[in-house]
């Protein structure tokens, strides 16, 4: 049985995570003194003021029945607070600073505190706390506490959970060593925060639902309680995930200010967009009204099945047009954000030279992005792997190939003596697997005498039927009924010399939308073509070349 005193997202006590090491400790279970002032040396006392929308101080997690109506009743209160707080300040500034002893001035100021905690240390009243809660702590206007809260607590326990609760208890002042503690909070926050420190004392929460457990994070984060945002993170993680949700997990990094606490939540949040989403042209609607963290992390992915990057660099500029009609914002965005999504080095030489002349990009920023894109172009094979695996293993992945539907290509154009091309194609032992028995996978295209041509390597049968076999082919993109003659050569790397040998020479007379090429390039049934002992694999790719002249 699962023991429910595990902290699971704690290095030092994760024994049920295999993110973490096995031989971590428990974490100690001190719930039989929650609330007991027998094993106490202080009393909290909660005060809780009605939200500004919210006058019954009902909490808004029963009241959110989905994350939709958890995160607009945050925002809510959120922009509300900002007002409230701004008038708070305004109208008496000196009761402010007299009435509470702020624990942390930096974390006050920080502006991802988007509700206020208030931290008193007082003498014990005489009188029955409600019948005070009336007496507001501030000598001027201030929301009205509406009901008060006391609870018994040891301070060794919360300040060893939370840094907020250290610091109150130690900050070295005479105040520090009074029984009684006082907190404001909304009513709002009341469930989180009687969930919080339930959890601070057993390990584990009570709720269950997604807009419950945000609430907990929420105020752990308020009350830096570390262990307990894992602990909702990881809930969280293992609840069904909608895009929805999804889009609210990325924003909680720049909502909280423990953002690595829920990183793996965020992680998960951006697989799950980018598997769900992996097919664009199939989303494509939906995916244009996505906001920008959503459009990151599924164009971040090395699964997006798309064309080509080509394909990739359209896509992003249509949303960023729809989204961002301002030219300046336009380009502050490709530059910042989304133009380090585009996998530059991937895409065609031909939509290289015009992202150069694109008006959406700042020029020093596409200037910088092409060279760089041109240069790895050029480098040799091995040399290209290498980048990529550098690449990998940081956050960018701008050199690491894509799955794309058409194969990159490698292209040398000439125009002296003859105006022809050579094209360079190569095709991993796996995607050549893929094809069989009757698959096909073609190249990007390539251009010559201003003409678009693409090859495309098939598993078919031959000829007489009898067997699978590889076969490529030359085919021209259809583009009117223009007549094109051209004299082309297929070779490819073999073993053991490594080097390019000729295996079919033809000439055609093409016309839109038709290729030629030849059924089984290597003469050799499919089986010995992909055995491991095959001459075409050399460190499991297959180089083919292409040379194309045209015919005067």
């Amino acid at each position: 049985m699962k023991d429910q005193n595990l902290d699971l997202f704690d290095p030092r006590t994760a024994v049920m995570d295999p993110e973490f090491s096995p031989t971590s400790t428990r974490e100690p279970d001190f719930a039989f003194a929650f609330n007991d002032s027998n094993f106490s040396d202080r009393v909290l006392r909660i005060e809780i003021i009605g939200d500004s929308l919210d006058g019954d101080g009902d909490s808004d997690s029963h009241g959110c029945h989905s994350l939709a109506d958890w995160a607009r009743n945050r925002k809510r209160r959120r922009e509300d607070f900002k007002k409230e707080n701004a008038l708070d300040i305004t109208a008496c500034p000196e009761e402010q600073i007299i009435s509470c002893n702020q624990i942390d001035s930096e974390d006050a100021d920080n502006e991802n505190q988007d509700e206020s905690v208030v931290a008193m240390i007082e003498e014990p009243n005489s009188g029955d706390e409600a019948a005070n809660s009336d007496d507001s702590t501030w000598n001027c206007d201030s929301p009205r506490v509406i009901k008060v809260k006391t609870l018994h607590i040891s301070s060794p326990i919360l300040a060893a959970k939370s840094p907020f609760f250290y610091k109150l208890f130690s900050n070295g002042m005479k105040e520090s060593e009074q029984r009684q503690v006082t907190l404001r909070i909304n009513a709002s926050e009341e469930a989180a925060l009687m969930e919080l420190l339930n959890f601070m004392y057993s390990n584990t929460l009570t709720t269950s639902t997604a807009p419950a457990l945000l609430d907990v994070l929420m105020a752990a984060d308020k009350f830096e309680v570390a262990s307990c945002m894992r602990y909702c993170s990881r809930l969280l993680r293992n609840l069904p995930m909608t895009p929805e949700s999804a889009l609210l997990y990325l924003e909680l990094p720049s909502s909280v200010l423990m953002a690595e606490a829920v990183q793996p939540l965020t992680d998960t949040a951006k697989q799950f967009l980018a598997a769900r989403y992996k097919d664009i042209t199939k989303f494509q609607e939906e995916v244009m009204k996505l906001p920008l963290a959503g459009i990151e992390a599924i164009l971040s992915s090395d699964d997006l099945q798309v064309a080509s990057e080509d394909a990739v660099y359209d896509f992003v500029l249509k949303w960023t047009r729809a989204h961002y009609p301002q030219i300046d914002e336009r380009r502050d965005i490709l530059s910042s954000r989304l133009g380090h999504c585009i996998r530059f080095p991937f895409m065609s030489c031909r939509k290289l030279r015009k992202v150069l002349t694109c008006n959406d990009f700042e020029h020093e920023f596409s200037s910088k992005l092409v060279l760089e894109a041109l240069f790895f172009k050029a480098e040799a094979p091995h040399r290209q792997r290498t980048q990529a695996a550098e690449e990998s293993a940081s956050s960018s992945r701008r050199f690491v190939e894509r799955a794309y539907k058409y194969r990159p290509v490698k292209v040398v154009e000439f125009e002296l003596p003859r105006h022809q091309c050579i094209v360079y194609l190569d095709l991993k032992r796996d995607e050549c697997a893929n094809l069989f028995p009757s698959g096909r996978v073609y190249s990007q295209a390539f251009h010559l005498g201003g003409q678009g041509f693409f090859l495309s390597a098939h598993c078919n049968m031959d000829q007489q039927s009898s067997f699978h076999c590889f076969g490529l082919f030359l085919g021209m993109q259809e583009k009117g009924s223009v007549s094109f003659a051209v004299d082309y050569e297929f070779a490819a790397r073999t073993k053991p010399a490594e080097e390019y040998v000729s295996k079919y020479k033809g000439n055609y007379t093409f016309t839109g939308g038709k290729a030629v090429g030849y059924r089984n390039l290597f003469a050799i049934p499919w089986t010995s073509f992909m055995a491991e002992d095959s001459l075409y694999f050399i460190n499991g790719v297959l180089h083919l070349r292409a040379e194309l002249t045209i015919r005067h």
